[in-house]
């Protein structure tokens, strides 16, 4: 690899501004502070890097004392997929509860409330919405995260998630482009590939992309999914076809592209972080995510000179990076500019109520509760319970850090209530329970039992061992309901499980 002439060099700077790399650590490390000194211009934060909103406005500060209009991005979905409160469960319910209740002034309400809490910490730039249409119901990574399977319905609460988000301040970055909802493959671990044709992909997955263009969403993150009728070699993250010619030419999308993380499996082991950094940035895309997994100097180090070298010897136009970083640094000189959309807590509001909003400061608990259906009409709780959780393994999206469930209000209104966990190894685990719970009513909580046969089969034994057994599934409704009370919550969010326990309760 050619030897770089200087580290400050034009070139050098534009290479650095197209990543958007993570860190370890609670505070920026040497190592950040002086790449931002060099040209980095964006950063993403993780539950790794997150104790207290205190702490994080601490670290922004820190970051921006190094470069006032830094890109400081989170992947704050809200809902299971949270970072902000990555050791408590979020305050929010996430997509698809929202697609449950349809209206879309409560789902702009939510994001701008969610949107104030990441500006009050220094974050502007959110990865999400998802509006990917969960067309597949057994997919294994988007399900609660997306508002629903209609595209119509999706493409509504996109456009006011967008709205609200963006009210605070915080760029919006729709996900996952073209639509990564009729998979059945995890791209973090393979590559998924989506074999429809080209009016279904316009009738469905595309229709709302076009409703965030349109509400303006300041970026767009790309899927690695290979989608034949639009390219049959590469995934969209690195292709022409897909970036330039569809996102570009044929939507007139003229915001910022990022890809998803280059280390997920779907690129790393396929073409490399690397060259894949390389023929994404070729192919359009304007920032590189990196992080997830990788957070580490040398990384960084790694894809800038790739992409020096790539402009060097004439695979990458020294234009398209240059496109590219300009993109970026238009970005942050949006946040920039739209910082206190959202007045601080020092503002005059009323009570309970998100200052210069308006925005009840717990909407979020009153959209979980919206959300939270129940089928049945046998009789509430009154006494203590047994509560046994369902754990399947979480998908790296949600991550495993995270706690779910309904057990711990369930035990604050009804004390005595005890609970248990069980997984996919428990061969016994319908006895187990039974015989743990003795005399006290179980309560089955459940997460996408349709997708998992040993669930299914320990809450069919139950159901039929106890038949006024209450069953709350807490990820995607599929099943037939079942049991004497099911309740469906459409997410796992801590706010969900809050709206659960106190509608079994009621």
């Amino acid at each position: 690899m050619t030897t770089l002439v200087s580290t400050t060099d034009t070139l050098t700077r534009d290479a650095l501004a197209v990543l958007q790399p993570g860190f370890t650590g609670t505070t920026a490390p040497d190592w950040v502070l002086r790449r931002v000194g060099e040209g980095l211009a964006a950063v993403a934060l993780f539950g790794r890097n997150i104790r207290t909103p205190e702490q994080v406005a601490a670290l922004t500060a820190q970051l921006r004392a190094e470069r006032e209009d830094i890109l400081v991005a989170i992947d704050e979905e809200g809902g299971d997929v949270t970072r902000l409160e990555v050791r408590q469960g979020s305050s929010f319910p996430g997509n698809l509860a929202l697609g449950a209740v349809d209206d879309v002034h409560l789902t702009r309400d939510v994001a701008q409330e969610l949107g104030r809490r990441l500006a009050e910490c220094g974050v502007n730039l959110n990865w999400a919405p998802s509006a990917d249409a969960n067309s597949d119901p057994g997919n294994p990574v988007i399900g609660v995260r997306s508002f629903g399977a209609d595209p119509r319905l999706v493409a509504r609460h996109t456009a006011a998630y967008i709205e609200g988000l963006q009210a605070a301040g915080v760029a919006a970055c729709t996900k996952h482009f073209p639509g990564h909802g009729d998979t059945a493959v995890d791209s973090h671990h393979a590559m998924p590939r989506i074999d429809v044709d080209l009016e279904t992909l316009h009738a469905r997955e595309l229709v709302p992309f076009r409703a965030a263009i349109a509400a303006g969403s300041k970026s767009v993150m790309t899927a690695h999914i290979l989608l034949a009728a639009l390219d049959a070699e590469r995934p969209a993250t690195i292709s022409p076809q897909i970036l330039t010619g569809l996102l570009r030419e044929e939507l007139g999308y003229d915001g910022l592209i990022v890809t998803d993380a280059v280390e997920m499996q779907a690129i790393a082991s396929t073409y490399g972080i690397a060259r894949g950094s390389v023929l994404a940035i070729a192919a359009g895309a304007d920032a590189l995510c990196v992080g997830g997994g990788l957070e580490d100097e040398p990384t960084v180090l790694l894809l800038r000179d790739a992409l020096v070298e790539a402009v060097r010897s004439g695979e990458l136009p020294e234009e398209r990076l240059a496109d590219a970083a300009a993109r970026v640094r238009a970005l942050a000189s949006w946040t920039r500019s739209a910082r206190g959309a959202v007045p601080g807590p020092g503002a005059a509001a009323q009570e309970g109520t998100a200052p210069g909003t308006g925005v009840s400061t717990d909407i979020g608990l009153v959209a979980a509760r919206r959300a939270v259906q129940v089928t049945g009409t046998a009789e509430r709780l009154t006494g203590p319970a047994y509560v046994a959780e369902f754990n399947p393994a979480p998908n790296i999206a949600v991550g495993n850090e995270t706690p779910w469930g309904l057990a711990g209000d369930l035990g604050r209104l009804l004390p005595g209530t005890e609970s248990g966990t069980y997984g996919s190894d428990s061969t016994t685990a319908a006895a187990d329970v039974l015989a743990a719970a003795g005399e006290r009513r179980i309560v089955a909580v459940v997460r996408d039992a349709h997708r998992h046969a040993w669930m299914a089969d320990a809450l069919d034994a139950l159901v039929a061992a106890r038949p006024d057994t209450i069953v709350v599934e807490m990820g995607l409704p599929q099943s037939e309901p079942r049991g004497s009370l099911y309740v469906a919550t459409h997410g796992a969010a801590r706010v969900c499980g809050l709206a659960a326990a106190e509608a079994i309760t009621a």
